[in-house]
């Protein structure tokens, strides 16, 4: 009998739907902007056409409030950029922040990261791929349903393109283990970090307010880049 992690029929899920409130500024947003920014998960999207243009493609999975993704749209205008979150008041205040900077270069599925990834992006595709502060699903009994396992790393493999990379970051110590633990036995991808662990942060990540508070109390943060492994020219 196949396991839940092996049977994508029975796929464990690495989130809860919380349904916080929804601000009226951010029920307007979903209201206006809806069919500007959002995706239908039943399609099957060109991604050149949604865009307009051929540009370096980078999906951010969980991207929380948006403020994060915003500002990496803002200072990367050459690159385009998917947010992907379950949770309708992040998915408001993001199309309000793109709303008022006037930013092009975003969409957004309001869906299962992993149900998108896995079916609407085409193998060697992406540029990069965020993911930052997932839930750590600190207690034992719940690490099964922690996001990066040998199935994600998998799947990283085959939607990035050749020296894409896989960028996540977290403040659990224990969890930052575990993904390097479990990222640096995939196939297919080796890690950016010169020591083999973890990287300083990249100036293109920008600091949350909660990361800001956390490093004031010295609390730590821990990145991780993975890159695909460029395909060896023969002969």
């Amino acid at each position: 009998m196949l396991s839940a992690e092996q049977n994508p029929s029975h796929r464990i899920r690495s989130f809860t739907r919380r349904q916080g409130r929804i601000t009226q500024g951010q029920q307007l947003a979903l209201d206006s902007h809806w069919d500007t920014y959002c995706l239908d998960a039943d399609v099957d999207y060109d991604f050149s056409q949604v865009f307009g243009r051929v540009a370096p493609l980078i999906i951010e999975i969980g991207f929380g409030s948006g403020d994060s993704l915003a500002k990496m749209a803002a200072a990367n205008p050459d690159k385009d950029y998917i947010g992907i979150e379950v949770h309708k008041p992040g998915v408001g205040h993001l199309m309000l922040l793109l709303d008022q900077q006037s930013l092009t270069n975003v969409r957004i599925y309001c869906h299962d990261a992993m149900d998108i990834i896995e079916h609407k992006i085409a193998d060697n595709s992406l540029a990069g791929v965020h993911l930052f502060f997932p839930d750590p699903w600190p207690k034992k009994k719940h690490h099964k349903r922690r996001i990066v396992r040998p199935s994600f790393v998998e799947l990283l493999a085959r939607k990035l393109q050749p020296d894409g990379y896989f960028h996540t970051a977290t403040d659990w110590q224990n969890y930052a283990e575990h993904m390097l633990t479990v990222l640096s036995a995939g196939t297919g991808i080796s890690n950016a970090s010169a020591t083999g662990d973890y990287c300083e942060r990249p100036e293109y990540r920008p600091l949350t307010k909660f990361e800001q508070r956390g490093i004031r109390l010295g609390h730590g943060v821990w990145d991780l880049i993975f890159r695909k492994e460029k395909v060896k020219a023969k002969g």
